[in-house]
C-alpha cells in the first residue's frame, strides 16, 4: 500500500493536466452561463411583446371584464359586423380578435365564443381569457339563480390543516417540498457523478492497457492498489473539476446578471399569475422558506450526503474501472454497462414513485439498505426523518460492499488487465475470479 499515493497522485496529476480536461473545466461553465443568458435574454424579449386584442361583443355582457395588462391590451368594438371586425384585423397588427356573439342561453355561450387570429394563440393567452369569460359566465348564472357570488365569496373558508410530528416538530407542505428537493437534487448530483467520471475512470483503464503502460506498472504494483490508486486519483480530479465549475458558475452568473442587466427571474416569470404571486407573496414566501430550511437537520444532510456520496461513486467506480480491464475498446464496454447502470436507474425510479409517496414504507427501507440504491434512495429518505441507526447501518454495508467489490474487481483488474485482443465473456469473467 506504499505505492498508492504515488498512484493517486500520478493519477490526478495526468487527469488535471490534460488539454480536454482544462478545456471542458473552464469550457463547461461558460457554456451553461451562456445558454442561461440566452434564455433569459429571449424570455425578456418575449415578456416585452405586447398583443393587441380586438373584443366583437354582440351580448354586451363581457366587454367591461377585461383589463389591459403589460403584454395584453383589449380593443372593445362596436357598431360593426364580424366580417368587418376580421377585416380590419387582419389589415391592421391585431393579435387576435375575440368574438362573443348575443345569445340567450349561456350553457350554450361557450359552443360559439371564438377567437381568430393569424397563428395558433399562446396557450397562456387562451388560458386568462378562457378564466374571465368563465368567471363572468358563473357569476351570471348565479344572478339568475337567484344567488349573490359575493355572498358565496365571503362564505367560502380555505383550510389548510397544521402538520406537526408526535414530537411537536411543525411541518408544511412547503417543508415536505424541500425536502424532497434536497432529497432530489443529492440523488441527482450522484447519479450524473457516477456516469460522467466512472466513464473517466473506465476510459483511463483502457487508454493504459492499449499503450501497453500497464505491463510496466504492474510489475511492481498489485493490482488492487493500482485499482484503489485510479479510483481515489480520478475522484479527486473530478471534484477538483466539480468545484472549478461551481466556483465559475457562480462568478460567471453574477457577471452576466450585473453587466448585460438579466434578471434570471424573468426565465420563469412569463405569464401573469406566475406574476401576481411574485409581487404578492415574495417576502412572505422566502421567510417560509428560511423557517423551513432552519427545521431540516441540516449537520444530518451534509453528513450523510458526504458519505452515500463518496461510497456511492466509490463503489460504481470500482465496477467500472473493472469492465474498462475486461475489454480493450470503448465500444467494446457496451455489453457489460447495463448491469452497472440498472441499479441506478431503478434507485432513480424507487427515488421517485415510492420515497415521494411514502418514504417509510416498506419498499423505500428496503431499497435504501440495497448498497447499489442505497445511495440515491437513501439520500431521499434522510430529510423526511429517519432514524440515525438505519442510516450508519445503510452507511456501514455501502461501504463494505465497496471493499468486495474492489476484491471482485481486483482479481478482474489482475487478468484483464494483460489481456489483449479478444473480447471476454461474462463466461470468462467468473473464470478469471478463480485464478
Amino acid at each position: 500500500m506504499n505505492h498508492l499515493p504515488l498512484i493517486i497522485k500520478r493519477e490526478y496529476l495526468t487527469k488535471v493536466r490534460n488539454k480536454s480536461f482544462i478545456i471542458m473545466t473552464f469550457l463547461s461553465p461558460i457554456i451553461f452561463v451562456g445558454i442561461f443568458a440566452l434564455v433569459a435574454y429571449l424570455s425578456s424579449l418575449n415578456n416585452d411583446t405586447v398583443r393587441n386584442i380586438s373584443i366583437l361583443d354582440e351580448s354586451g355582457l363581457f366587454a367591461n371584464e377585461f383589463t389591459n395588462s403589460s403584454t395584453t391590451h383589449y380593443k372593445i368594438l362596436s357598431g360593426t359586423s364580424l366580417a368587418d371586425a376580421k377585416k380590419e384585423a387582419e389589415s391592421t397588427e391585431i393579435y387576435g380578435l375575440l368574438y362573443i356573439p348575443k345569445t340567450e342561453n349561456l350553457e350554450s355561450l361557450s359552443k360559439e365564443i371564438t377567437f381568430y387570429s393569424e397563428d395558433s394563440p399562446s396557450l397562456s393567452l387562451m388560458g386568462n381569457i378562457n378564466d374571465i369569460l368563465e368567471r363572468e359566465v358563473n357569476n351570471l348564472k348565479l344572478k339568475e339563480a337567484g344567488i349573490d357570488s359575493e355572498t358565496i365569496k365571503n362564505l367560502h373558508i380555505n383550510i389548510s390543516a397544521n402538520q406537526e410530528t408526535f414530537k411537536g416538530m411543525e411541518t408544511s407542505k412547503l417543508g415536505a417540498g424541500l425536502k424532497l428537493g434536497f432529497g432530489g437534487l443529492a440523488g441527482y448530483l450522484l447519479f450524473m457523478f457516477i456516469i460522467i467520471y466512472g466513464n473517466m475512470i473506465m476510459r483511463s483503464v483502457i487508454e493504459e492497457k492499449t499503450s501497453r503502460v500497464i505491463e510496466v506498472i504492474i510489475s511492481s504494483v498489485k493490482p488492487r492498489v493500482l485499482l484503489l490508486g485510479k479510483i481515489f486519483g480520478t475522484t479527486l480530479a473530478g471534484v477538483t473539476q466539480f468545484l472549478v465549475w461551481v466556483i465559475l458558475i457562480l462568478i460567471l452568473m453574477a457577471a452576466v446578471t450585473s453587466i448585460f442587466g438579466i434578471d434570471p427571474t424573468s426565465v420563469s416569470a412569463s405569464s401573469q399569475a406566475i406574476e401576481k404571486t411574485v409581487d404578492g407573496g415574495t417576502q412572505q414566501l422566502i421567510q417560509e422558506v428560511m423557517m423551513e430550511i432552519n427545521n431540516l437537520p441540516i449537520a444530518n444532510l451534509i453528513i450523510m450526503f458526504i458519505l452515500f456520496f463518496v461510497g456511492g461513486y466509490l463503489l460504481y467506480a470500482s465496477m467500472y474501472a473493472s469492465v474498462g480491464a475486461a475489454v480493450d475498446s470503448e465500444t467494446d464496454t457496451q455489453q457489460f454497462m447495463m448491469p452497472i447502470l440498472m441499479p441506478l436507474i431503478l434507485a432513480v425510479y424507487v427515488g421517485i414513485f415510492t420515497v415521494i409517496d411514502n418514504p417509510h414504507g416498506t419498499v423505500s427501507q428496503v431499497f435504501s439498505y440495497i448498497p447499489f440504491t442505497s445511495p440515491v434512495v437513501m439520500l431521499m429518505r434522510i430529510p423526511f426523518g429517519v432514524p440515525l441507526w438505519q442510516q450508519i447501518i445503510s452507511v456501514v454495508i455501502l461501504f463494505a460492499t465497496f471493499v468486495g467489490m474492489v476484491w471482485f474487481a481486483a482479481k478482474i483488474y489482475r487478468v484483464g488487465i494483460l489481456m489483449y485482443g479478444k473480447k471476454p465473456t461474462y463466461k470468462e469473467i467468473f473464470k478469471w475470479l478463480k485464478y
